[in-house]
């Protein structure tokens, strides 16, 4: 895992994820399902599937809420136009050298404009 870690995943992304409903190794297991990358994981293929199984079951989950909230009127149509523009930043940062005093920086404002979404 730490050599994934290394390659894929840089502060920002890991601080994102800490924030996120999924565990490093859930995130990894999707991205190794979806192709996205390929990983060894130094597991069981017992406890491995368990792990695909409550990585799947959460990603319905998050789009089933997605869908909810979405149809409620919680989530607006301006919401997910934010939320489309920090995804696409954060693909962006993904795989760009950023300074450690611009990270904290990028997750601020990362953070403010969800917790500006949520409005709770």
């Amino acid at each position: 895992m730490a050599g994934f870690e290394q390659r894929n995943f840089n502060n920002i992304l890991h601080q994102i994820i800490k924030k996120s409903l999924f565990t490093e190794r859930q995130v990894e297991i999707i991205l190794n399902h979806k192709n996205l990358v390929e990983i060894e994981f130094g597991i069981s293929k017992g406890a491995y599937f368990r792990q695909v199984s409550q990585s799947r079951n959460k990603l319905i989950g998050l789009y089933y809420s997605i869908i909810l909230f979405r149809g409620l009127g919680v989530i607006l149509p301006d919401d997910m136009d934010v939320i489309s523009r920090l995804s696409e930043q954060i693909s962006v940062i993904q795989d760009s050298d950023v300074f450690p005093e611009r990270e904290e920086q990028i997750i601020d404002v990362m953070d403010k404009a969800i917790r500006q979404i949520v409005g709770m």
